[in-house]
């Protein structure tokens, strides 16, 4: 069987499990629902599921041939705590929650990647086992975290794993595959500021800690643009600061927090030693007390070499040299699946979901960018994930010449 004439066979009830699941979101960790539609889904088809790990995960496995070859393909399940603004009949039934990212997209094109491939085995497609792999809590929980903590690799050997993202602004048709750091890991912090309140007229009188976190907000923005090499993107961003509540008085107190982004492990390291070190000596200036909680988030997503150029030629394969990209910007948004590559070797790719014109009347005002609660995900670019899966099952396990 041809997988040309396959997939498009597929893409229509693919594209109703994707809405089904569009309109019926779920949170990190809560997938119960979903995870309980894709089990159904693979066991109906005769592959091997385990189902709970990482709670709400599921991996299934399809084997064909001799080879000990085995490759990951994952796709994440979770969903947003976002109010859904569209109108379309699939639009979310759950107030409160919603799928921005088009992560009910990710899992129904691996479920179509999975059937494909299953109808495709005795055709000699592969050689190897694929494992194809659910995961909850990607938005902020850290699921592929979970899972490897929990046994994935073990319970599933591979040699290589891969992940896929749709991407807004990216046209309909292109994917962008890039070697080396493709997405950011992020960090979080929190700096207490313990001073000396007391009457605004009298400001003598204190330890002032609204002017000390003014100075530390402007501080530790050198670290970025005069500690680091301008050629290493960094981003340090306070994002809150909050202290007082009243206009005749300096407060005992203030609280800031935000974000780092970093393209490297040891680029983490050196932001929190230098913000330690900016936070001690503006404190020591200004006679008050910093307390910084520095929580490290997903490490930096970051591909292989080998593993990305079978990507390219997998790519190339499914969409056409022309349509594969490798000249886009790294994104400092931040992925767990960068914990599935620090066990494993692999590739993220990023597949084009278009600008929004490709979507139907009731998608709401707006492109379709990720997180956006105009965002849905195109149902166009469907067969074309599925196409790339199975290409690149093809160059990562080739059946015997």
């Amino acid at each position: 069987m041809n997988p040309d004439d396959l997939i498009p066979d597929l893409t229509q009830r693919i594209a109703e499990i994707r809405r089904d699941i569009h309109a019926h979101p779920e949170l990190a960790f809560g997938e119960w629902r979903t995870s309980e539609i894709v089990a159904k889904h693979l066991e109906a088809l005769g592959l091997t599921v385990q189902r709970g790990i990482a709670g709400t995960g599921v991996v299934a496995s399809l084997r064909a041939g001799n080879s000990t070859r085995a490759i990951g393909l994952r796709a994440d399940m979770d969903a947003l705590p976002l109010d859904e603004l569209n109108s379309f009949a699939h639009r979310s039934r759950h107030a409160g929650q919603m799928h921005a990212c088009g992560h009910d997209g990710h899992t129904a094109m691996l479920l179509g990647a999975a059937e494909a491939l299953l109808r495709l085995r005795d055709d000699g497609l592969f050689d190897g086992t694929v494992h194809f792999i659910f995961q909850p809590a990607e938005e902020h929980e850290g699921g592929g975290r979970v899972m490897v903590e929990q046994g994935l690799f073990d319970r599933f050997p591979m040699q290589a794993v891969f992940g896929l993202h749709n991407w807004p602004g990216l046209p309909v048709g292109e994917m962008a595959v890039m070697p080396g750091p493709v997405m950011a890991g992020a960090d979080r912090f929190e700096i207490v500021v313990s001073g000396r309140g007391g009457h605004a007229a009298m400001p003598q009188q204190t330890a002032d800690v609204l002017v000390a976190g003014a100075a530390l907000v402007q501080a530790l923005q050198t670290l970025v643009s005069r500690n680091r090499d301008p050629l290493e993107p960094a981003v340090l961003s306070v994002t809150r600061f909050h202290a007082g509540h009243a206009d005749n008085v300096l407060p005992e107190e203030a609280i800031l927090g935000g974000t780092v982004r970093t393209f490297l492990p040891e680029q983490q390291a050196l932001m929190e030693e230098g913000m330690r070190r900016i936070c001690a000596g503006i404190g020591a200036a200004h006679g008050v007390e910093m307390r910084l909680a520095y929580e490290r988030g997903y490490p930096p997503t970051i591909n292989t070499p080998a593993e990305t150029a079978l990507c390219h030629e997998a790519a190339a394969q499914a969409l056409g040299s022309a349509n594969v990209r490798d000249d886009l910007r790294p994104s400092m948004g931040a992925e767990d699946f960068a914990y599935l590559l620090r066990e494993r070797p692999g590739c993220y790719v990023w597949l084009g979901n278009g600008s929004g014109e490709d979507h139907g009347e009731g998608r709401g005002e707006g492109g379709c960018m990720l997180h956006s609660p105009h965002y849905d995900f195109n149902d166009k670019i469907i067969p074309l994930g599925i196409a790339y899966w199975l290409a690149l099952v093809q160059q990562m396990l080739p059946p015997p010449v």
